[in-house]
């Protein structure tokens, strides 16, 4: 193996490790972000509900408990469409799917392609790292604290194939 096509196998490498946590991180994500979509949808039914109870209704002691449940159950849908929760579950969705599928790719170039003649394994990689950007283009980042859910997960080997025996390239503290 020429040098050159070493490096593209490290870099192969890097980049299915980099897309690894970046997909894990989005689907992270993307599970709180539904989490938060199902309590914006079921949270105005329920308060909805519990503003017209007869139990509250009809005692004068309890107009504010009405009154409180049904400005929520006005005010979360307004709260759901200004946090545009639609359009970021879908966003990042796609995302999560694209690096994922990067990932796969990414360790079937290096693990397949590499082996086979330099320049077909160099267009797969420039078609690759063409795909990466435009994934990386929508500048999608993930908070914090689902990159670090992520690290977590993919350290205990919940990402690794048995069928490997090894854990991913370059991640470190996994058995």
């Amino acid at each position: 193996m020429d040098d050159r096509t070493k490096n593209m196998v490290d870099e192969c490498k890097r980049q299915e490790e980099s897309c690894l946590y970046t997909s894990v991180s989005l689907f992270e994500w993307l599970k709180c972000l539904r989490f938060w979509r199902v309590v914006f949808v079921i949270a105005p039914i329920i308060c909805g509900a519990l503003a017209t109870w007869p139990l509250f209704a009809k005692d004068p002691g309890f107009a504010w408990v009405t009154g409180v449940f049904a400005l929520l159950a006005g005010v979360a849908p307004a709260i759901y469409k200004a946090l545009d929760l639609d359009v970021s579950l879908r966003l990042v969705a796609e995302h999560a799917s694209k690096f994922k599928i990067l990932q796969d790719r990414f360790r079937q170039a290096w693990r397949v392609s590499a082996l086979g003649a330099p320049d077909d394994f160099k267009k797969e990689f420039d078609k690759l790292m063409a795909r990466t950007d435009d994934a990386r283009s929508a500048s999608l980042t993930a908070p914090e604290r689902f990159f670090k859910k992520a690290r977590a997960k993919v350290q205990a080997g919940h990402y690794d194939f048995a069928v490997d025996g090894n854990p991913v390239p370059g991640s470190t503290g996994r058995p």
